[in-house]
């Protein structure tokens, strides 16, 4: 079965592509580092707040980055 949630692997690859680390899109955002970094091992899903604040940062849907859309 395909992996229905690619939120890890979308910050990921839009963080890549923005050549951005963790402690800038912390410090440009006003989430925590560590936040970030749980996100990308899956260790917790970020809530409606931290999706609405990345999809405005990174100018992208909510559901392109949960993958939903493509």
């Amino acid at each position: 079965m395909q992996e229905l949630y690619k939120f890890p692997s979308r910050l990921k690859e839009l963080m890549e592509e923005c050549n951005i680390s963790q402690n800038k899109l912390s410090k440009e955002t006003g989430i925590a580092q560590s936040q970030i970094a749980r996100w990308l091992k899956n260790e917790t899903r970020p809530n409606i707040d931290f999706l609405m604040t990345l999809a405005q940062f990174f100018k992208c849907s909510i559901d392109y980055l949960v993958g939903l859309e493509d």
